[in-house]
């Protein structure tokens, strides 16, 4: 059986489908900004992608990725390897964009960067607004949601949904949306396991996508991280069980638990290999072992909007400056 069919996929609360695993695009934050794909580079890798059975590819306004991911898809619909209705596009509205009348012309400029008609998935990337100064604006999420539903009404979108967003923040999304949302995205890897979060969404029909799934396994800013790594002899004893690797059951954790492992890598053997995790399971105390690495330790903290009341996680003693800002000043003075 081949990688594209052995990939489960979870059912939307709209009805439509959504493959159990996806490739993320986010390349990375240095001094200069967003770190942006070179000589084509992103393209291959979804076009390399794509031939391993991946369907599923997550991007953002904020990653300008999409120009790219859009090229692959539609290289590969031209070459008659795959049709639009078999390929699931997610990406994210920006927070300098949550008014609602601007949601709809965000999600127009994206699949126009895409060269697409339609997004599978629209994600608020966070709950909170900004000006394009980066300074703070009134713009409550639920006005920014109305855009959300504006734009899955005209058709840009197949499905809504939200990214970084806490319980009590989905809680009244739920009470006051005229439309549920599809997806919750959220940091989702053995040290940060949400149970109580994932819980709840699941329990009202939200799928949910994790983000840094590797966590501690895996460098991030360029240095190791403290926490479980490949060696572990926990999951190196559950991986040998299994004829597998480390990541390997790692991401199988993820699916195993309901949740979509947004992976990132453009080696083409890790694709391979992230990808080949529909031939196995996990027992329920393997699960449970895993769970125990649990200590909610979150690798991706915006700190700087922390002063926000919309900020979704816990506050922390001397916030770093906000990039967004130094970058943007950086850039008007050259």
């Amino acid at each position: 059986m081949g990688a594209t069919s052995a990939v489960l996929k979870y059912k939307l609360n709209n009805g439509r489908d959504m493959p159990a695993i996806a490739l993320g695009s986010y390349l990375g934050f240095d001094e200069q900004g967003i770190v942006r794909s070179s000589n084509k580079q992103l393209r291959d890798v979804v076009l390399r992608a794509i031939e391993l059975g991946y369907r599923h590819f997550d991007s953002a306004s904020l990653y300008e990725t999409e120009p790219e991911i859009g090229e692959a898809i539609r290289m590969k619909i031209e070459e008659g390897d795959i049709s639009r209705e078999d390929a699931f596009i997610t990406t994210k509205l920006w927070v300098t964009q949550h008014r609602r009348e601007q949601v709809p012309v965000a999600l127009k400029t994206s699949l126009t960067k895409m060269g697409l008609d339609y997004a599978d998935l629209y994600l608020m990337h966070w709950p909170i607004a900004v000006n394009e100064d980066y300074t703070y604006n009134d713009v409550d999420y639920m006005e920014t949601w109305k855009g959300m539903e504006d734009a899955q009404n005209l058709g840009l979108t197949k499905a809504i949904g939200v990214s970084n967003f806490n319980q009590t923040q989905l809680i009244r999304l739920l009470d006051e949306g005229s439309v549920r949302p599809a997806v919750l995205q959220i940091e989702n890897h053995p040290q940060l396991t949400e149970r109580d979060l994932v819980n709840f969404a699941q329990k009202e029909g939200i799928t949910v996508m994790g983000y840094s799934p590797l966590g501690s396994l895996v460098p991030r800013y360029g240095m190791q991280l403290p926490g479980p790594k490949m060696d572990d002899p926990i999951l190196v004893d559950i991986a040998r069980k299994y004829g597998k690797t480390v990541p390997q059951v790692v991401l199988r954790w993820l699916v195993d638990r309901k949740l979509v492992p947004v992976t990132k890598t453009v080696k083409v053997k890790r694709l391979k290999e992230n990808i080949e995790i529909f031939d196995f399971s996990l027992t329920a105390e393997e699960i449970a072992r895993i769970n125990k690495f649990d200590e909610h330790k979150r690798f991706t903290i915006p700190s700087f909007w922390q002063d926000n009341p919309n900020y979704p996680f816990e506050k922390i003693e001397n916030p770093v400056q906000n990039p967004f800002v130094a970058i943007k000043s950086k850039n008007l003075k050259n």
